[in-house]
């Protein structure tokens, strides 16, 4: 009978502590969303020389103001692929452990060595495989948008 309740017991510390980490996890995730959101929403606005209002001169762009916006998309695109793929491109170079002339073939080669080098069977861990992929996948996205 003791062992009944003590089961019992058990059993409801495991739901009370199931509910309480599926609620973390819920909060983590949502937080991680609003604070990726804010990130992209800053990028959208930081910089701007009138603090993201519309231009009120009638005057036409000058080419220099082109160039600003130029490279405030290119920096909004950077940023929202480092968001969405979890990885910066610096970081995905180190990891592959190639340099700026991004060649494709050199990047499927050293990711092919590296993702077979840590294969389970062979000791390696599936975090460190998904790190590789991951690598790939930013410089991936990198040179789709360099094309």
């Amino acid at each position: 009978m003791v062992w009944k309740e003590l089961a019992k017991v058990a059993a409801a510390g495991a739901v009370a502590v199931s509910r309480a980490l599926a609620r973390a996890v819920r909060e983590e995730f949502n937080s991680s969303r609003e604070a990726a959101r804010r990130s992209a929403a800053a990028a959208d606005t930081s910089g701007a020389d009138n603090g993201g209002t519309a231009p009120t001169s009638s005057t036409p762009p000058t080419a220099k103001s082109s160039a600003t916006e130029r490279r405030r998309a290119i920096e909004r695109k950077t940023l929202l692929t480092n968001t969405r793929l979890g990885i910066t491109l610096q970081e995905s170079m180190q990891i592959l452990d190639v340099q700026t002339p991004l060649d494709a073939d050199e990047i499927q080669k050293k990711y092919e060595h590296l993702f077979n080098a840590n294969d389970r069977k062979k000791g390696g861990t599936l975090y460190l495989q998904a790190k590789v992929f991951r690598a790939k996948e930013r410089l991936d996205a990198e040179a789709h948008t360099e094309c």
